[in-house]
This record gives C-alpha cells, sequence and structure tokens, in this order.
C-alpha cells in the first residue's frame, strides 16, 4: 500500500494533524496555509494601512512570540509598509516575568525589532508581587488586568504607535464569550468578538489570530524552532478564566470546530436597544486622563484601595463603599500619570513631549 500523502500538495509526507480541519499535511504547507490564513484574515478584516506604526504586545510567550515572527514575515512578503515595535509590560513577578522578558530580549535580536518595556512599578509604584502579598490570591487577576491593558495603551502612546496588535487566539476569544455569558456581562459580550476595537481616547488594537487555533499555534512555533517562554503564570491557576478554558477543551475534544462555531455565535450576538440605552457613557477619568465609565478610571480606583490599604476597593462594592466613606483623597497619595493621547493628522497618536525612552537592544 503507497504511503499516504499530504492532502494539500500530494507529494510529500504528512508530519502533522491539523487540528483546525483534520487534513493530514507536511510541513511547508502547514506552515504557508497558517501564514496565509493570518494574512486573509489581516487584508479581509482591513487591519492596517501603509505608513501604520505598529506595536506587538509582546510577553514572551507562544502567542506574542509567533504573532512577532508572523508580522515580520507577512510584513515582508506583502509590503504591508508597516513601522513595527515589540512592546513588553513587566508586571513584576519574580520567577515569571523577568524569565519571559529575557525571551523578549532575545526576540528583538532575532527580528531585529525596537523593543519597549514599561513597568507596572515605573507606572503604578506597585509590582504584582507587592499587591499579591496585600490582597492574596483570590482577586490579583483583576487588578493585573486593568493594569495591563492601561499599560499597553499607555507604553504605545510613548512609541507613538497607530496600532497594537495582541496574541489573542480563537481559543482566547472563545473563552471570552462564554465568560461573559457564564457572568451574564451583557455590555462586553457585545464586544469581545470584535478583531479590532479602538475608543476615542485609545489606541487601535486589534487580534490579527482571532480565528487561530492555539494548538496551531504551539505546532507552528515548534517546527519553526521559535524561541518562546513557556511557563504559565503563578498567580493565574486561581482565575475564572481557567473555569472556562476547561470547559473548552472538553467541548473541543467532542468537537473540534466548537471554538470557531462559538466564536461565529458570539458575533451574531445583537444587544436590544434598551440595554444599549442603559449602559454607561464612555467618558475620560478627571484623574488621570484615561477612558472610563465612572469619574475615577478602574485602574486608579484600584491603586487608590491599595495606597489605602482597602484592598477590595473597586472590586466589590462593599469595598467602593468603603473607600467612599473613607472620606477625600489624601494630596499625598500616589496616582497614575495623566494620559493625553495627541494626534498627527488623521493617522493617530503621537509621542508625549517628554516620551520614555526605547530599548534599541537586548539589554533593555
Amino acid at each position: 500500500m503507497p504511503p499516504k500523502l499530504c492532502a494539500l500538495c500530494n507529494t510529500s509526507r504528512p508530519i502533522l494533524k491539523r487540528p483546525k480541519t483534520g487534513q493530514q499535511i507536511c510541513k511547508s504547507c502547514f506552515f504557508l496555509v497558517f501564514e496565509t490564513e493570518v494574512h486573509n484574515t489581516i487584508t479581509e478584516s482591513q487591519l492596517f494601512q501603509s505608513g501604520d506604526r505598529v506595536a506587538i504586545g509582546a510577553s514572551g510567550g507562544k502567542d506574542s512570540t509567533v504573532l512577532a515572527h508572523i508580522m515580520k514575515t507577512l510584513n515582508d512578503r506583502y509590503n504591508y509598509g508597516l513601522d513595527l515595535f515589540l512592546l513588553s509590560i513587566d508586571e513584576g513577578i519574580t520567577g515569571y516575568r523577568d524569565d519571559s522578558l529575557e525571551t523578549v530580549k532575545q526576540n528583538q535580536k532575532e527580528y531585529n525589532l525596537p523593543l519597549k518595556i514599561l513597568s507596572y512599578s515605573e507606572l503604578y509604584g506597585w509590582t504584582m508581587d507587592d499587591i499579591v502579598a496585600q490582597v492574596g490570591r483570590k482577586n490579583n487577576c483583576t487588578f493585573c488586568g486593568v493594569f495591563r491593558r492601561q499599560a499597553l495603551d499607555r507604553g504605545a502612546a510613548m512609541l507613538g504607535v497607530d496600532h497594537i496588535v495582541t496574541g489573542h487566539n480563537a481559543d482566547d476569544v472563545a473563552e471570552t464569550v462564554l465568560m461573559n455569558i457564564m457572568r451574564g456581562d451583557i455590555a462586553r459580550l457585545g464586544r469581545c468578538t470584535a478583531i479590532c476595537t479602538q475608543g476615542e481616547d485609545t489606541i487601535k488594537r486589534s487580534k490579527p489570530f482571532k480565528y487561530t487555533y492555539e494548538k496551531e499555534i504551539v505546532m507552528y512555533a515548534y517546527f519553526k524552532k521559535l524561541t518562546y517562554f513557556s511557563t504559565e503564570c503563578i498567580y493565574s491557576p486561581d482565575a475564572y478564566r481557567g473555569h472556562a478554558r476547561t470547559f473548552l477543551k472538553d467541548l473541543e475534544a467532542a468537537r473540534p470546530s466548537a471554538i470557531i462555531d462559538i466564536i461565529h455565535s458570539g458575533e451574531a450576538f445583537e444587544i436590544r436597544d434598551e440595554v444599549k440605552r442603559g449602559q454607561k457613557l464612555q467618558q475620560t477619568c478627571k484623574r488621570c486622563g484615561y477612558m472610563s465609565s465612572n469619574d475615577l478610571c478602574k485602574a486608579c480606583t484600584l491603586l487608590e484601595g491599595l495606597e489605602r490599604g482597602m484592598a477590595n476597593a473597586g472590586i466589590t462594592d462593599k469595598g467602593v463603599k468603603q473607600l467612599n466613606a473613607a472620606g477625600p483623597t489624601p494630596d499625598n497619595l500616589r496616582t497614575i500619570p495623566f494620559f493625553q493621547m495627541n494626534t498627527v493628522g488623521n493617522s493617530g497618536p503621537s509621542p508625549s513631549p517628554n516620551p520614555w525612552p526605547l530599548d534599541s537592544g537586548p539589554s533593555g
């Protein structure tokens, strides 16, 4: 019986079975279809314009490492005309982020892309190690998620970029749909599947891997022999997302198309007009200038709670009431630097008057 051949080229021996389609294909064909599918996602969604300055959110993990490799490859192959940068956020997690940033610095050398590292310590005066020491592990991911999102926007504004791309993959998007359904979070459910988001006061950000399976990203990194950091965050095992991830993996085992099916279901959700009218309008934080649906943004509220020894402020209703009852904010309280988006023409933000230095080499 003749050996089985690649389902695409019909000439080489297959070495893998695509989790996404079930096809048995060779390594060369896998690289080509993987890269082409991401290219098609980018072009069909019209994510970029020639001349855009794009920051790649780089953590050193598999998703962001493959994203950096793919963005540079496709930018060169299809002449997107993008100026690419690596942007890393150092949350201050000893034994995890310090090690992963060494991988980012290695990527910086391999891809010859400028690198900027912005730390929680610089921006907020707290590391995640400090925060966990005060709040414990129950709600620490809330702090990190809020602080990280704002740090990415602030780091991008310092670079003067038009656009941030992140390594969120199809599994991540499907997990988020499930989480928002389970929490009854209608506002987020209506926008969590968007491939590209941009508010009036935030930098455009997108997910080129929106339809890309996590397993295929791992396979691509493995067969390409890319340098990436594979350890999970030491503070994340108790995160709520983990329950959605476990449930999704069980669904995928029974039906591989479940991931894409959930994403398409999320895309099809429509929020009734009366629900939209009940949602808070977007404004800017009176203290730091970042986008917010309240007078104070979530990051400022969380930081004030930390500074005043009220860890639950901004997390629970009881915590918010305790913070309000504690009286006016002390004048000597540490706060987040004011955030301002300056535009050049209509293309996007320009660097702040005194932008923080770019890490031009691996020493970061």
